[in-house]
C-alpha cells in the first residue's frame, strides 16, 4: 500500500485565522493537484504561535457548524488533513491541538500534553494540559499525533507505538536556537536526531512538519522530515522558507523491517509497567 504524503511548512499570520485558513486551502489545492492523500500542517497552523491573550479569540471547534472548520472538513472529502489549532472544551479550557480530518469527519483530536515553560516558552500560562496519548485508525492504518514538546519526551511516542501507531505525525512551531559546529541550528539538529531515533527504535514511519516565518522575535526554521521504519530519511523540506514537500510512503516497509528486526514483538510491556509502579511508589 502506498501513501502520497504532503508536508505544508507554512508561515502563519498571528491571530488572523481567516488569512491562515485561506493559506491552508491554497496548499490543500496544490497538494490535491499533485495527488496527495494526506496533508500535514504545523503546530497552531490556523492561529500563529505566540497567541497569548488572544487564545480565547482564535479558538475554534472542529465541527461542521464552525465558520473555519466547515471549510476544512469539506476539503477533507477527498484527501486527509492534519490541522493545528486552538481547541476549546465545553468548560472553556483552551488547548494547543491537532486534529485529523478525513472524508468530511473528525477522526481524532490531540491536545498537547507537555507545555514548555522554560527559556523563551510560556505555554503553561495560557493553555491547559492535555491528558491523553492515543492512536487511532485511518484508511492508511493506525496513526498517532504529537505536538512539539510532546516528542521531546520519550513516553508519548512510546505510548503511541504500544497503542498501535505505525505512522507518527509530529507537528511543531520550533524556533531557531543555537548553532552547532557545522553551522546547523541546534534546535533543528535535535529534532532531526530524535525523529530518526524514534523511527528506528519503534520501526515506524515518523513524520515531522515545522512552521516557518518570523513572529514576535522568533524565527521558525521549517525543515520538514520523513523517516521510514529503518530510520532512513525519505524526504526533507528546505530551511526557513514555505514549501510543500511531497513523498510517497511504501507502507509495506513496515512488514519488511519488522520481519528483520522484531523489536515490537519482543517489547516487554508488563516489565515496563511493574518497574514504573515500583519507581512511582518510592
Amino acid at each position: 500500500m502506498k501513501l502520497n504524503l504532503a508536508l505544508a511548512q507554512i508561515a502563519t499570520k498571528l491571530g488572523d485565522v481567516e488569512a491562515n485558513l485561506e493559506k491552508h486551502l491554497n496548499y490543500i489545492k496544490q497538494a490535491r493537484e499533485q495527488n496527495a492523500d494526506l496533508v500535514v500542517f504545523p503546530e497552531l497552523s490556523l492561529t500563529g504561535y505566540v497567541v497569548q491573550d488572544l487564545v480565547a479569540t482564535v479558538a475554534h471547534r472542529p465541527t461542521e457548524d464552525d465558520s473555519i472548520f466547515k471549510h476544512l472538513l469539506k476539503a477533507s472529502q477527498d484527501l486527509d488533513l492534519v490541522i493545528g489549532f486552538v481547541d476549546e472544551d465545553d468548560r472553556h479550557r483552551f488547548y494547543i491541538a491537532s486534529t485529523y480530518l478525513s472524508g468530511g469527519r473528525v477522526l481524532h483530536v490531540h491536545h498537547k500534553v507537555y507545555l514548555p515553560t522554560y527559556g523563551l516558552f510560556d505555554e503553561g500560562r495560557f493553555f491547559a494540559w492535555g491528558d491523553k496519548v492515543r492512536s487511532f485508525d485511518t484508511r492508511f492504518g493506525r496513526v498517532g499525533l504529537l505536538i512539539c514538546e510532546d516528542f521531546w519526551h520519550a513516553s508519548p511516542p512510546y505510548l503511541l507505538w504500544l497503542d498501535g501507531a505505525d505512522i507518527m505525525l509530529f507537528s511543531s512551531a520550533s524556533p531557531g536556537r543555537g548553532l552547532t559546529d557545522r553551522e546547523k541550528l541546534e534546535s533543528a539538529r535535535w529534532v532531526e536526531r530524535v525523529s530518526k531515533a524514534y523511527a528506528s527504535m519503534f520501526t515506524s514511519f515518523v513524520v515531522h512538519c515545522n512552521r516557518v516565518g518570523y513572529e514576535d522575535g522568533l524565527h521558525f526554521w521549517g525543515g520538514a522530515t520523513v523517516n521510514d521504519p529503518n530510520g532512513e530519511l525519505l524526504a526533507q523540506g528546505p530551511y526557513f522558507e514555505e514549501a510543500l514537500t511531497l513523498v510517497k510512503l511504501d507502507l509495506n516497509q513496515l512488514r519488511r523491517t519488522r520481519a528483520r528486526l522484531p523489536l515490537l514483538r519482543d517489547e516487554r510491556t508488563n516489565l515496563t509497567m511493574s518497574e514504573l509502579q515500583r519507581i512511582l511508589q518510592k
